[in-house]
């Protein structure tokens, strides 16, 4: 049995204990150490062996130990990655934003005493009688968008209920009287909803603000806006600087971003969002690869479920498959378990400028990266606490997953998670509009890409399963050729793990536990058999046969080879590596 020292720089880095192809040591220690701190911060995984199934095995129990002093620099919860500088939204406004900032089927009116609270509060707020529970600009400008995009466009069973017409009736003299110009527009933009006493005629100030309100009427109506009308206000608006002035009134912009999503975006809509800033940081570097896979997680996170994709990243990258992968700390509404998260407990560096993400990819040690959104896309970034205050998930959060940081010389592929009906077509579409050679959109577990060997629910007969995989993959032979060049097969699959000889299992929970993701995965690599350790082989496998990648043509032979990149602790290696290059950064 070989072992390979531990290494130590003088630099923020990473102390690691290894051993060589199937030999583990009875204990193995990490110590992480922050940048500039030069503070240790030490997990350990304790090892045992057991048998199962009859065969020698290598089991692994994980488990961090994080000093208290460390916990704000990396806490074990998913919550606390909060931003503080964040302003609380009003709980009570919110919680009605939560029932009518939603779609035309979804939305759930406000019975009377549910309205008139809401509208009391609004007006107390606009008074100055709340002192540290103000509703914002934000939420003032996304409720009511809500609620005229219900009165002018939505089914009969969505509009206002007739509480809410009481209550508005009731509270209308007061909120013209206190509430300023741009809301009374929002709430009434044409006169046609209250009557009198509003300023229908509002134009706003400034050409940009001016633009942005036109655009606003169509979609207060119910209506769409083409691709560069679209694309052309985002880039006026952002990015949002707390330095400097804005261009435009909060409300009005928080309006815009809600109202489009209830509006349920068209494709030329959600297109001018994922390509609006692509140019931001001028053209993406490109990595010598044969081959990159582009992960589109959402944004927001995981909050019960155990998420799978770093490990599996690190698991691929042992063939050959490099993956991009790509996020935020901390998300809204969810504010989930993320990537990032995950890999700033373990002590990695998560703001890597994109170029050396690419190098990254192209170490023959590492083969995956992960980048931050405020690197890449510092515009978008800096909506994230406009997009805790409008509470549900604006037309971003669709066209965030479906990015090309970095581009690849070899083949690239897509891949995409997503939980509400409707929107794989969305994702699919904009995967080939980024022309990539493959491209695959999963309901994985909490609209994640992590797929179950969990059996599916007898009760779960509405919308799409869980596992449901659709995508389009190039031909290896084919005379038929697409617009772009490719010549694509389109699929579609519920993924049954139990057809694979996996036995079926519940999903670990995780319960917003950074500390606990990231136990169940470490101890994953190691090659403890379990829940976890099989979707992570599930995962890496389907993927790669989906796609289909060199040598993933049947799915037995692309899942074996991901378990025997588990089993020889190559994953693991590959995982650990990560950690410590980033942070020579």
């Amino acid at each position: 049995m070989s072992s390979i020292a531990p290494i130590r720089n003088p630099n923020p880095t990473i102390q690691k204990f290894f051993t060589d192809g199937s030999g583990v040591t009875k204990s193995q220690r990490c110590t992480c150490f922050r940048p500039r701190e030069g503070q240790e911060i030490g997990f350990s995984i304790r090892l045992r062996r057991r048998r199962r199934h009859g065969l020698s095995a290598v089991g692994a129990r994980s488990t961090l130990e994080l000093p208290v002093e460390h916990e704000n620099q990396s806490p074990p919860i998913s919550s606390s990655y909060r931003c503080s500088k964040i302003p609380r939204p009003n709980q009570v406004v919110l919680e009605a934003q939560a029932r009518v900032c939603t779609g035309p089927e979804l939305t759930r009116p406000l019975n009377e005493e549910q309205a008139l609270k809401v509208l009391d509060t609004i007006l107390k707020s606009a008074r100055g009688e709340l002192k540290d529970e103000e509703v914002s600009k934000a939420q003032l400008g996304a409720f009511f968008a809500a609620m005229t995009i219900r009165a002018n466009a939505f089914p009969e069973a969505t509009q206002w209920s007739e509480g809410e017409w009481h209550a508005m009736k009731l509270f209308w003299p007061q909120l013209v009287q206190a509430l300023p110009a741009d809301i009374i527009f929002l709430a009434d933009p044409e006169g046609t909803i209250m009557g009198l006493g509003n300023s229908p005629h509002y134009a706003g100030e400034g050409i940009v603000e001016m633009r942005l309100v036109g655009a606003l009427r169509e979609v207060l109506a119910g209506g769409h806006l083409g691709y560069e009308e679209v694309q052309g206000i985002l880039k006026d608006i952002l990015p949002l600087e707390d330095d400097k002035p804005q261009t435009v009134k909060e409300s009005l912009l928080a309006a815009f971003l809600i109202g489009q999503r209830m509006n349920r975006e068209t494709d030329r809509e959600l297109k001018a969002y994922c390509l609006a800033f692509d140019d931001e940081l001028g053209p993406p570097p490109v990595a010598d690869l044969k081959s990159l896979t582009h992960y589109g997680e959402p944004y927001d996170g995981n909050t019960r479920f155990f998420k799978s994709t770093l490990f599996v990243a690190a698991v691929r990258a042992c063939y050959g498959e490099s993956s991009l992968l790509h996020g935020v700390e901390w998300m809204p509404p969810k504010g989930g378990i993320t990537e990032g998260q995950m890999l700033k407990f373990m002590g990695a560096n998560v703001n890597l400028p994109l170029m050396l993400a690419k190098n990254l990819l192209e170490d023959e040690d590492v083969g995956f990266a992960y980048v931050n959104q405020k690197e890449a896309h510092p515009s978008l970034n800096s909506l994230i606490g406009l997009r805790e205050h409008i509470k549900k998930r604006p037309p971003q959060a669709t066209s965030e997953k479906v990015q090309q940081f970095l581009r690849a010389r070899g083949k690239e592929a897509m891949v995409a998670g997503f939980y509400h009906e409707g929107y794989e077509d969305s994702l699919l579409m904009l995967m080939r509009r980024r022309r990539v050679h493959a491209g695959l959109v999963v309901k994985g577990e909490e609209g994640s890409l992590s797929m179950t060997t969990k059996p599916r629910s007898v009760s779960s007969s509405k919308g799409l399963p869980v596992n449901y995989c659709s995508g389009f993959r190039l031909l290896r032979t084919s005379n038929e050729s697409s617009t772009d060049g490719f010549s694509r097969q389109n699929f579609s699959i519920e993924v049954n793990a139990q057809h694979y000889g996996f036995e079926p299992t519940e999903t670990p929970r995780t319960d917003r536990s950074v500390k606990k993701n990231v136990e169940l995965g470490l101890a994953a690599l190691r090659g403890e058999k379990g829940p976890a350790y099989d979707r992570i082989v599930l995962n890496a496998g389907m993927v790669d046969h989906l796609l289909g990648c060199d040598g993933a043509e049947e799915v037995q032979t692309a899942l074996q080879r991901a378990r025997e990149a588990i089993d020889s602790g190559r994953a693991l290696k590959r995982l650990m590596s990560y950690i410590k290059f980033s942070q020579k950064v």
